[in-house]
């Protein structure tokens, strides 16, 4: 079992509006509501593809309803922690070519709130066989809660996936996380350096085991002490892209169940992220994208010379 922990949940709406544009008014032609949050959609992801997830999250007040009923609809296996703040929502304005997203802050969690959720997450860790942790950390949550969340995968022994930015990333890196996933733009925050794979190392300095970097369109570049691996898809992949970085994050976290390398873990990352970003809600995919992309795509172990242009 694969166990997400999601300390920021959110209801997530998709508006598909075509031909989006700001400063104006416009008509939805299609409104869609359902449980989200990063974890959750790795793990709507993975019980697609028929891996055993489960989800660990606080809930709370109205919309925390509306995600626990979505959760069970979904018959996504799940672990609550209430709290008393409601959960926040965000919305995605989807125009068929990319996508717009509104993220609100979420509830403060007080310090028993957040003391409950590392302990319901060490209560499901003995069955896990990876522990994903993804999103935002909360207003309220300690600056190192991640860090926290990493140390309790390291005591079960577990590989540690975290895909997180800014200071809760820097935070949690002491704790040494097996694979952290920012994009090159997190990167270059986190490092002040243009450079994916210069960025990169200087994370694996301050303490990741490896890192798995998102360049967009340019696809995946992983990076670990034994060397720097590529894979991207054969052209830009149109649609929304809200949930394609959780997508890699389930076949990454897929691939650490199993043992894998990055010569296969890299083709099914891009794979279903492009088949994610064909689909118009975040956590779900393309299947037939998926199918033929994977059997297509292979992962090209680099030299320090290969320019990382598409």
């Amino acid at each position: 079992m694969i166990l997400t922990v999601t300390p920021n949940p959110a209801l997530d709406v998709t508006y598909t509006v075509p031909g989006f544009r700001p400063h104006t008014s416009h008509r939805v032609t299609e409104a869609a509501a359902q449980a989200g949050g990063k974890g959750v959609n790795v793990a709507r992801v993975l019980t697609a593809l028929g891996r055993p997830a489960r989800c660990v999250l606080p809930l709370g007040g109205p919309t925390g309803d509306a995600v626990r009923a979505d959760l069970a609809a979904a018959g996504l296996d799940h672990a609550e922690v209430p709290i008393g703040g409601d959960t926040r929502r965000t919305v995605t304005i989807a125009d068929g070519t990319d996508a717009t997203v509104l993220n609100e802050p979420g509830p403060a969690l007080t310090p028993a709130e957040w003391d409950a959720l590392l302990d319901e997450t060490a209560r499901h860790l003995p069955q896990a066989a990876v522990l994903v942790l993804s999103g935002s950390l909360p207003p309220g949550a300690p600056a190192d809660g991640y860090g926290q969340l990493v140390t309790l995968g390291r005591r079960f022994d577990l590989p540690v996936v975290l895909d997180a930015d800014g200071p809760a990333l820097l935070a949690a890196l002491p704790a040494r996380p097996t694979v952290i996933k920012p994009n090159a733009a997190e990167l270059t925050a986190a490092t002040g350096l243009p450079d994916p794979r210069g960025a990169a190392r200087v994370l694996l300095r301050r303490g990741a085991e490896s890192v798995l970097a998102s360049l967009g369109p340019a696809g995946l570049l992983a990076v670990d002490p034994h060397g720097t691996w590529r894979c991207a898809p054969p052209a830009p992949v149109p649609g929304n892209p809200t949930g394609a970085g959780d997508a890699t994050v389930a076949a990454l976290a897929a691939g650490l169940s199993g043992n894998a390398g990055w010569p296969a873990i890299l083709p099914d990352a891009v794979a279903l992220s492009a088949a994610t970003v064909h689909h118009p809600r975040a956590g779900h995919f393309h299947t037939p994208t998926y199918h033929h992309l994977r059997a297509t795509l292979t992962a090209t172990r680099l030299d320090h010379t290969t320019s990382l242009t598409p």
